[in-house]
């Protein structure tokens, strides 16, 4: 889906009349006559067409002047699968809003992140999003707020606070002017819990949305299986693990549901709330488009058998990418479990420990400036390998390789093709789990190419390449599909 789909009237008023929640968080409806903004499945009878005028973002939206409906409530509809799927500066700068750069750093920082000047990224936000980087970040935080105000028992004093709001009076003046509504009117229209879930002191539940559909097993199946003890763990049917973060730490626990992803988070400091919950969503996968990436890959008639069995694969990804990069190297030529020992060795060694009173979780995985310490004759590796590591973790804590959600992919890969012991395997599988890359691809897997050659696909790197080239840009989601045929317990769900 084009991130310019709001410019594409008739297109627009199709989706709203049919009500089709493919386009939630794609485009946004604004009514003229009742000032208000919906998503495209929203359940009230749509307006007249020209009644509607169509944005780019929530944060457009209100800029505008309009305000969110309360029955859609359309700030909580999956985010943009526009910025999972580009690596330009518009998409970089929105992962780095959605990651709370601008609240922690400002608009300055975030230009320095990207190398441009702050008039330059504000200008391009504009013309494509109908709102720059204060407003963007600002319409995360009315969700923030909206989110808290809802679920929780917090003081609207606390909240605010945790929210990224400078005083009380701009966060009453955001919900009122965003909402419509007084911010205990808000609490007092939502005062039941989601059905079902216990509400524990300190602990946040709170429901992750995403477009169907999602398929649970590769993604909660590689999650489990590959877990480093300590650090992550399957636990009462969830995928649980901590979390390092701005302002503290936090752990929590994601269980897949038929229509959304239940969150659990228990946080030190409740401003780190909107990065926590940016990271788990982009663990999960959760702001991809299923549908379009599916309609590609089903175009191959030999995928298509796959992808009609067990629709909407999520490509598993990481809440770290520096954590996932030092993972990569540790899983090099090993097996699953070995992989998971050598890393539980390095946390136990030089993590730092945490108390989790729900589960079996001990410590926080170790930052790159604390691996960069250690004494390389004690990694039960192979002398090329600590090489690998060593570089690889100096790297990451001088600065001279920065891996995030903002990264640029193709300088990113250059940048560890430069480093000892990073081949085209462990390249592809950090561009495609830690940075996200859509069209990342694995030739040289020897599972891969085992599956190819059992659909009857060229099972050779460079044939299977030029067969691949017809997948594009989805060729990550592919590599989830081939991967998915084999009965290793990454693809599926823990008993």
């Amino acid at each position: 889906m084009h991130p310019a789909m709001h410019t594409d009237r008739e297109r627009c008023v199709r989706a709203v009349q049919s009500k089709d929640a493919r386009f939630d968080g794609v485009f946004f409806t604004a009514v003229l006559t009742t000032g208000i903004y919906c998503r495209p499945s929203c359940p009230v009878v749509p307006p007249k067409p020209e009644n509607m005028v169509f944005h780019p973002s929530a944060a457009s939206c209100q800029r505008a002047g309009f305000r969110a409906c309360k029955r859609c409530r359309p700030d909580t509809s999956p985010g943009s699968p526009a910025w999972n799927a580009r690596a330009d500066t518009v998409a970089r700068a929105m992962r780095l809003i959605q990651d709370g750069v601008v609240d922690r750093e400002g608009v300055p920082g975030l230009a320095a992140r990207l190398g441009y000047s702050t008039r330059q990224i504000e200008r391009q936000l504009l013309a494509e999003l109908g709102a720059g980087p204060l407003a963007l970040a600002r319409a995360q935080r009315a969700q923030t707020a909206r989110l808290l105000v809802e679920t929780t028992a917090m003081p609207m004093a606390d909240i605010a606070f945790a929210a990224g709001f400078s005083s009380i009076r701009t966060f009453n003046d955001t919900v009122r002017e965003v909402f419509a509504l007084a911010p205990g009117e808000l609490r007092a229209r939502a005062t039941r819990a989601p059905a079902g879930v216990p509400q524990t002191p300190g602990v946040l539940t709170l429901r992750l949305p995403y477009r169907a559909p999602l398929n649970p097993d590769n993604l909660f199946g590689h999650l489990a299986a590959t877990a480093v003890p300590g650090v992550e763990e399957w636990r009462d049917g969830a995928y649980r693990r901590t979390l390092a973060l701005p302002y503290g730490h936090g752990i929590v626990a994601l269980t897949p549901t038929p229509d959304h992803i239940a969150c659990r988070l228990s946080l030190t400091d409740p401003r780190d709330l909107p990065i926590a919950i940016s990271r788990c969503r982009w663990l999960l996968d959760l702001d991809a488009d299923p549908a379009a990436v599916d309609d590609q890959l089903q175009t191959d008639p030999l995928l298509a058998p796959l992808v009609a069995k067990a629709p909407g694969r999520r490509v598993p990804r990481t809440v770290d990418a520096a954590e996932f990069a030092v993972r990569a190297v540790l899983g090099q030529q090993v097996s699953t479990a070995a992989a998971r020992t050598h890393a539980a060795r390095l946390v136990t060694a030089h993590g730092t420990p945490v108390d989790d009173p729900e589960g079996g979780l001990t410590h926080l995985f170790p930052t790159p400036r604390a691996l960069a310490a250690l004494d390389p004759e004690t990694l039960a590796l192979p002398r090329s390998r600590r090489t690998t590591l060593v570089t690889l973790v100096q790297a990451l804590a001088d600065c001279t390789l920065a891996l995030g959600v903002d990264s640029d992919w193709a300088e990113a890969r250059a940048r560890l093709a430069q480093l000892p012991g990073f081949g085209p395997w462990t390249i592809e599988v950090i561009a495609m789990r830690g940075l996200g890359d859509p069209d990342a691809f694995l030739p040289t897997d020897l599972g891969i190419r085992r599956a190819a050659k059992d659909l009857g696909l060229p099972s050779t790197p460079a044939a299977l390449t030029a067969r691949a080239a017809a997948w594009r840009p989805w060729r990550a989601y592919a590599v989830q599909y081939l991967w998915a045929t084999d009965s290793h317990p990454i693809n599926h769900l823990p008993a």
